[in-house]
C-alpha cells in the first residue's frame, strides 16, 4: 500500500492495492495474452513458473540468478525491466524487449541462462531435489521453467498500474504471507515506487512511460 504522497504504510495486510494515485485514463481494455514479448517499444508484463509448481524459489541463492540474469540482459540493452518480483516459485516482470541476445529471444537468454545456473547450484549443493526437474527429452535433461511463460501488452496507463499494483502486492497474497508491508519485500522493487529508494540499478521508472 501507498500514501497518497508515495510512501510505504506500515499497516498490516489488507486488500487495498499498492496504489500510486496517479489520473489513470478510463479506457476499458481486455489485454490479449501470448507466450513471449515481441521487440519493440511495447511493454509487457511476463510471468515465469517453476515447473509443476515447486517451490524452487525460497531459497535466495536461486533469486539471486534470476537478478543477476535481469542485471546482465538489461546492462547489455537487451531489455528495459521496470518493475519485478520474485516470489517462491515464479517471477512476473515488467518489461520492453528492445534486442535479440544474438540469436536468442530476451525471454528465452533468461530461462535458458537461469536453468543453467539452478541445475548447476543443485548439483554443487549435492541436493536430491535435482530429479525432481528430470524429463524425458533429447535435447535436454531437465526443465525448471514451465513451458507456459505468460506475456500481456500492457497498451494504457490504467492497465500498466493494474499490473505494477498486482506484482507489489504479490507478497502480502494470503496464500504467501511473505511480509506485511510491500516494501519490505526484498525481492521486488516496490520500495522504489514507494519510497524512491533504488536496491537494483538497473531498474527503469514505469511512471516515465505512461
Amino acid at each position: 500500500m501507498v500514501s497518497s504522497h508515495g510512501s510505504c504504510l506500515h499497516e498490516p495486510k489488507i486488500n487495498n492495492s499498492f496504489s500510486i494515485h496517479l489520473n489513470m485514463d478510463k479506457s476499458i481494455f481486455i489485454p490479449k495474452r501470448k507466450s513471449y514479448m515481441t521487440i519493440g517499444n511495447d511493454i509487457f508484463f511476463w510471468t515465469a513458473t517453476i515447473n509443476k509448481w515447486y517451490r524452487l524459489l525460497e531459497n535466495d541463492l536461486y533469486k539471486d540468478i534470476i537478478i543477476d540474469s535481469l542485471n546482465y540482459l538489461s546492462n547489455k540493452g537487451i531489455v528495459d525491466v521496470f518493475a519485478f518480483v520474485i516470489m517462491p516459485n515464479h517471477v512476473h516482470f515488467i518489461g520492453r524487449a528492445k534486442y535479440k541476445n544474438g540469436k536468442e529471444t530476451m525471454q528465452g537468454s533468461f530461462l535458458k541462462y537461469t536453468a543453467h545456473e539452478f541445475k548447476k547450484l543443485l548439483l554443487n549443493e549435492q541436493s536430491d531435489k535435482l530429479h525432481l526437474y528430470k524429463v524425458d527429452a533429447s535435447n535436454k535433461q531437465y526443465e525448471f521453467w514451465q513451458r507456459d511463460p505468460v506475456a500481456i501488452r500492457l497498451f494504457t496507463r490504467k492497465v500498466a498500474y493494474q499490473k505494477l499494483d498486482y506484482l507489489h502486492n504479490n507478497p502480502l497474497a494470503e496464500r504467501w504471507q511473505l511480509v506485511d508491508n510491500p516494501c519490505n519485500y526484498k525481492y521486488s522493487i516496490a520500495k522504489f515506487y514507494g519510497e524512491d529508494k533504488k536496491d537494483f540499478t538497473f531498474i527503469q521508472d514505469l511512471r516515465s512511460e505512461f
